[in-house]
């Protein structure tokens, strides 16, 4: 499993647009294969950043697949003029015998 984690910084007072689009993005990229879940969590000191975090069962399920899928032009379309900067994303495997 592979854990995608991207620190999302959003225009200041566009965190609830963001937050109703990406309710409509999350339909797309958890019908992709390969992905597992996901989960967005909002900062509670700097409230305009969030981090997303989606766990795929291949590195290629996200970069290949997803994003190389026509799907992922609607994401695009839904959230990327949000970000500011654009985010860069980062991806974790587990350490074995570490919980």
């Amino acid at each position: 499993m592979i854990l995608e984690a991207a620190p999302l910084q959003v225009r200041p007072g566009q965190q609830a647009a963001f937050e109703d689009a990406f309710r409509q993005a999350q339909a797309i990229i958890s019908s992709m294969p390969g992905y597992r879940s996901h989960e967005l969590q909002r900062c509670i000191e700097r409230p305009s950043e969030y981090l997303l975090l989606v766990r795929w069962d291949t590195l290629e399920a996200h970069t290949v697949g997803f994003r190389g899928s026509t799907q992922y032009q609607d994401w695009k379309r839904l959230l990327h003029h949000f970000y500011d900067p654009f985010p860069v994303v980062s991806h974790y495997e587990a350490v074995a015998g570490v919980r």
